[in-house]
């Protein structure tokens, strides 16, 4: 390696703070930092920003109506249709340009223009409104990534129906939860979809799945995926989704005027087991707020190409790949597969080929990146890319570098943005044209959110010290109870430091169970939700620190850190380790790991075990389910692991513990 190269190599290692480019400040849609202090003084009139870029049936009279905490309402005496603000307001300027690009994982695609969209979002409409979906009723929607789920999802936004989206990957058992406590009557589904090549059968777990429901459903409408591949059941009154579209084929169906705080949809956010907790999220808040944070945060202009690689049926795919970047006319890309099949370079092909602009995706996927190697990235022209985000966990800083630097090429931005399916957007990030980038670090909050980190007691922690995040204004985007639950919507989000006696709204205070770090500059760094933040010998240690200390290690991809415990310590920390190619998990890498860790938080976070495993065990939206190793570390008897996309890795870890 020349030496210049090597210079560069170790100057951004070392770096702990990145400006973003003059080129992208020039042009970023919002660039003037006073845009902090006018939304302090100017709260909450603030969030006409938000408001103004959605189109209006009748004009709002009150910003916020705070009378009722913390019950909040946003944009009163407004109306409005989400279907229409992302279709219809768009057919004269956008009408031919494309709306979504949909990329199927065996290489077949589909591109949707505004005016494309339009007219099967209507003629859709038009065939749930025969099969009896009224105003208000709720429509589940059991979908992979198909263009048909965001269509069902907007032409339920355009009759006043709202949709109640289960991830494609959960079980029978979740979805017949899920339409039971949404008293939903209604289903859309599909016979199946593809998964590193193979057909997998979806309609079965869907059947499956209403033979648990507990009422009559009405209607059962099946989108044909596979085609010859699987030749479903077509049962008991089902519909076939080309069949209703052909037979609607011109149907205009008039966009149903909504009030503000009518809602828009329901968002379950429990896994499959337990009491699912259904989110409820309302027209005029919700998508004025996907929409600014897509504009501020995401820089998204109608003329890009953008990209969340999120799963619609999580809460980010609503907000940053539906509803906020076709409120604001861009094209919103959709890929079903997965980032390594046919091959490892599979993301950065598409990002070629379709001249993608804002690249959005998940830490977990950038540490997979990483441990497959530069190599693959390289083998494509990624100069498009204007802005990279990150979104799901916190990441990093060796991960957040590496991504800064092989795949934006120390030329874009990065979003590392924390937020929630209950706040509706982003809430803790840098502005992209105006703030300092820190590795590791989300940022400071968002213009108008006031996010603070305390103690137990309520009172702000100083500069360096950990905490409880909390906000303590209301916001557009957040939710605005749980469906048919308002005393579990307080006990859960608002009793912990709220006086839930007063009648005065400064006193409601939001709490999200996420431990963070303030430090002097006002940056916030999400630590994790609050049972994962560890009690070692009195000390409040952070998994997300330890984990990104052992990540800085070389030789070691990713790792998981849990709690144990130990008679003198109280908990001790567990740490379960992926090598990266070319490395072993041998004596070496143990002592580097551990000097790592005590170098970058002090020798109180020691991990007591280390664990060198192939895998870690995680769900299929692909997060670490710590529970299990906790129950692991502890010699507890496993919970439940038919969540998992690799439930035969936990006997594995547990052989090499018990060893």
């Amino acid at each position: 390696m020349p030496d210049d190269t090597v210079e560069l190599e170790a100057r951004l290692e070392e770096a702990e703070s990145f400006e973003p480019p003059e080129s992208f400040v020039a042009q970023a849609n919002v660039a003037d930092e006073e845009i902090y202090e006018e939304f302090e003084e100017n709260w909450p009139e603030c969030w006409e920003r938000a408001g103004d870029l959605l189109d209006w049936k009748e004009d709002y009279d009150t910003v916020l109506d705070d009378g009722n905490a913390p019950f909040y309402e946003w944009f009163t005496g407004g109306s409005l249709n989400a279907s229409a603000n992302c279709l219809d307001r768009h057919l004269d300027d956008r009408g031919d340009e494309p709306a979504i690009e949909w990329i199927g994982e065996l290489g077949d695609t589909r591109t949707y223009t505004y005016s494309d969209l339009h007219r099967e979002v209507n003629e859709f409409s038009a065939a749930l409104r025969e099969q009896g979906v009224e105003e208000d009723d709720v429509v589940t929607l059991y979908m992979p990534m198909v263009p048909e789920l965001p269509i069902a999802m907007l032409a339920c936004a355009r009759i006043g129906a709202p949709h109640s989206v289960v991830f494609a990957g959960f079980s029978a058992d979740a979805l017949a939860t899920r339409m039971n406590s949404a008293d939903s009557e209604h289903l859309v589904t599909c016979d199946g979809y593809y998964r590193r090549g193979d057909p997998l059968q979806h309609k079965e777990k869907a059947d499956e799945g209403l033979g648990g429901v507990d009422h009559d459903v009405e209607s059962v409408i099946v989108v044909n995926r596979l085609g010859d591949e699987y030749d479903h059941p077509m049962e008991n009154g089902e519909l076939d989704y080309d069949e209703l579209i052909s037979e609607h084929e011109g149907a205009e169906v008039e966009p149903v005027t909504r009030d503000a705080e009518d809602m828009l949809f329901l968002m379950y956010t429990s896994g499959t087991t337990g009491q699912p907790k259904g989110v409820k999220h309302t027209t005029a808040g919700y998508l004025s707020y996907a929409a600014w944070t897509s504009h501020a945060v995401l820089d998204i202009k109608p003329e890009d190409t953008y990209w969340c690689s999120a799963d619609i049926g999580w809460i980010t795919g609503h907000s940053y790949i539906v509803y906020g970047p076709l409120a604001l006319g861009t094209t919103s890309v959709m890929y079903e597969g997965t980032p390594d099949y046919p091959d490892k370079d599979r993301l950065w092909e598409i990002v070629e080929e379709y001249e993608v602009d804002q690249l959005y995706t998940a830490p977990t996927a950038i540490r997979a990146f990483m441990k497959w190697g530069s190599e693959y990235p390289e083998r494509h022209d990624l100069s498009s890319l204007r802005l990279l985000g990150t979104v799901g966990e916190p990441i990093n800083p060796r991960a957040w570098k590496w991504y800064y630097k092989h795949i934006g090429n120390e030329d874009c931005p990065i979003v590392d943005t924390w937020w929630q399916t209950e706040t509706g957007g982003m809430m803790v990030t840098t502005l992209p044209g105006i703030g300092t980038m820190k590795p590791g670090s989300a940022g400071p909050p968002l213009p108008g959110i006031d996010a603070k980190v305390v103690d137990t007691k309520g009172e702000e922690v100083g500069a360096g010290r950990a905490g409880y995040l909390t906000v303590n204004k209301p916001w557009p985007g957040m939710l605005r109870t749980l469906y048919n639950n308002d005393e579990r919507f307080i006990s859960e989000y608002w009793a912990e430091y709220s006086d839930t006696e007063s009648d005065d709204p400064a006193d409601w205070v939001y709490f999200p169970e996420d431990g963070a770090k303030l430090d002097e500059d006002g940056y916030i760094t999400v630590l994790g939700r609050v049972d994962d933040v560890l009690n070692v010998s009195g000390h409040r240690l952070g998994t997300m620190e330890i984990e990104s200390a052992i990540v800085g290690v070389e030789g070691v991809a990713e790792a998981a850190v849990v709690g144990g415990h130990h008679d003198v310590k109280g908990e001790a920390v567990y740490a379960y380790v992926i090598t990266e190619e070319g490395y072993d998990g041998g004596d070496d890498l143990h002592e580097r790991i551990v000097a790592g860790v005590e170098d970058a938080i002090g020798p109180i976070a020691r991990p007591e075990e280390i664990v060198f495993t192939p895998e870690l065990p995680k769900t299929r939206s692909g997060k670490i389910m710590r529970r299990l190793l906790e129950d692991i570390a502890n010699e507890e008897e496993l919970g439940d692991t038919s969540t998992l996309r690799n439930p035969e890795v936990v006997e594995d870890i547990q052989k090499k513990v018990q060893e």
